[in-house]
């Protein structure tokens, strides 16, 4: 049941707050693209991760002290005859149905609600999540709200949870599992619409165009992030996403993609050769990162440390390398494989979480992606799946999705189109 998942999230998140403190969670809102033209609304996924809410302007506050807990979600009032145009707010009684909690108001009563909850009770911190990437970025409402908070209770301490969600995020859950196994097969089901529809000469908006078309056949309306579909050298460009260049015969189409689910992705990579068949120095560049992948899976199982995969697929690498007389040293498998083996995979593409000392645990989701990018070959090659660590090693989630050499010919070969 999906509230029960929202209200054992947040009996978690409390589990992690100091007495005497609260946390304040915004839903966020889409900025503006230009006019009166919005981008499309993302929920911050914390807050989504406690509520469940997926509507822009909401707070959720939880408030401890004395060992009790209180859970207030602020939401937009009615908006009256604007739902006409927008589409009408959600009520109180859908937001506690969806979230489970009953403490429901108006969201513009938030500041005089939270002045009177500092005033009348022994809160001495507040939690907010101040993720802040890059220096230059625009400042996130909590960021905002944390700048205030400061100018006008300077007394109080703000506590950053932003970990805090990164270590509670990081364990799958069932329902978490459910709707990213839905996002990696309707991944898998795009990846093929492409794979049997490329030929010489087609664009690769073309090829990108039918993985959209079949999300939306099966009701998919988000993708996890943009698609990459880069043929001969532009696949050596790791987020290339243009996707306007033409598929030349005796290219290869590396494909970057995921399907979103309920905000939970998927995400898949295959590369195969657009006239169906590899040529011989493709096909054995391809095999040596399918062969680094299997060793990187078969080093993944609770208690191994993460940053030990991809020393695993270098290792491998060099030694694989040699032959084809790319490398002589470590160094020099950087100038082919330039970006980590595996990222965690959940509400977020690139999840949250910390990778610092981090050892594998029972109930994470990472991707296994090794690449090998040579461009003086046209040669820009990447496989990932997707691979759930279990207790006694892990699952490739995405095992379904064909990827041997053998397997895409063959499957090239039958010639499906529409």
């Amino acid at each position: 049941m999906a509230e029960q998942f929202f209200r054992n999230n947040r009996k978690k998140l409390a589990a992690r707050m100091a007495d005497n403190s609260a946390v304040i969670l915004f839903a966020g809102k889409a900025p503006v693209k230009r006019g009166d033209e919005y981008y499309p609304f993302s929920p911050d996924r914390n807050f989504y991760y406690v509520t469940g809410i997926a509507r822009e302007n909401c707070v959720f506050m939880m408030v401890k002290t004395a060992g009790s807990l209180q859970e207030v979600l602020f939401i937009p009032r009615d908006n009256g005859i604007l739902a006409k145009w927008v589409g009408a707010n959600m009520t109180e009684a859908e937001a506690e149905e969806i979230s489970g909690i009953c403490d429901i108001r108006p969201i513009d009563a938030f500041a005089d609600d939270f002045a009177q909850l500092l005033f009348r009770n022994p809160v001495t911190e507040i939690g907010l999540d101040l993720e802040h990437r890059e220096w230059d970025d625009l400042l996130s409402p909590a960021l905002q709200f944390a700048s205030t908070l400061r100018s006008k209770y300077p007394a109080m301490t703000i506590r950053d949870m932003y970990p805090v969600f990164g270590d509670l995020r990081l364990i799958k859950e069932p329902y978490e599992l459910k709707r990213m196994r839905q996002a990696m097969e309707v991944t898998r089901l795009g990846l093929e619409a492409m794979m049997a529809q490329v030929e010489p000469g087609m664009m690769e908006y073309e090829a990108e165009a039918y993985f959209d078309f079949t999300l939306m056949r099966h009701g998919v309306r988000e993708k996890a992030f943009q698609t990459i579909a880069a043929a001969g050298k532009r696949g050596t460009i790791l987020h290339y996403t243009q996707n306007n260049g033409k598929m030349e015969d005796g290219d290869l189409l590396l494909v970057d993609c995921g399907a979103q689910v309920d905000w939970y992705n998927g995400d898949i990579s295959r590369t195969f050769p657009v006239n169906g068949t590899f040529t011989p120095r493709q096909r054995q560049v391809y095999e040596i990162v399918l062969e680094g992948q299997q060793k990187v899976i078969d080093a993944i199982r609770p208690g191994v440390p993460f940053s030990r995969l991809n020393e695993v697929l270098k290792e491998y690498y060099l030694e694989a390398l040699k032959p084809l007389g790319l490398v002589k040293t470590m160094q020099d498998v950087s100038a082919y494989y330039y970006h980590g083996v595996s990222h965690y995979l959940g509400a977020e593409t690139h999840d949250i979480g910390r990778y610092t000392e981090r050892l594998l645990q029972p109930g994470m989701v990472l991707t296994v992606e090794p690449g090998l990018y040579i461009p003086q070959w046209e040669i820009g090659i990447r496989i990932e799946d997707d691979v759930l660590v279990t207790e006694d090693g892990c699952e490739v989630m995405t095992k379904d999705m064909i990827k041997t050499v053998e397997e895409i010919e063959t499957f090239m070969a039958r010639g499906i189109k529409v």
